[in-house]
C-alpha cells in the first residue's frame, strides 16, 4: 500500500474527537513550519508540503463526515 493510502486509512480510522484534535495538532505544527521556513531554520522545507497535505487529508475526512451525516 502506497503511503498516501496509508496516510488517508489512518485518518479515516480515528473517531470525531480525535480527528478534530489532530486537525488542531496538525494546524499547530504548520504554522511553527511555517515561521521556521520564514525564519530559515527549517532544514527541509519539504515538510511544510507534506503538513499541509495533512491537514487537507484531515478537513476532507470530517467533510465527508459531515456531509454523510446531512444524507442520511
Amino acid at each position: 500500500m502506497s503511503k498516501k493510502k496509508e496516510a488517508l486509512a489512518r485518518v479515516r480510522d480515528l473517531p470525531d474527537n480525535e480527528l478534530g484534535e489532530a486537525l488542531e495538532r496538525s494546524r499547530d505544527e504548520l504554522f511553527r513550519l511555517r515561521l521556521g521556513n520564514y525564519t530559515n531554520q527549517l532544514e527541509n522545507p519539504l515538510t511544510v508540503r507534506s503538513k499541509r497535505r495533512e491537514v487537507a487529508r484531515i478537513m476532507t475526512v470530517m467533510q465527508e463526515r459531515k456531509s454523510a451525516t446531512k444524507e442520511a
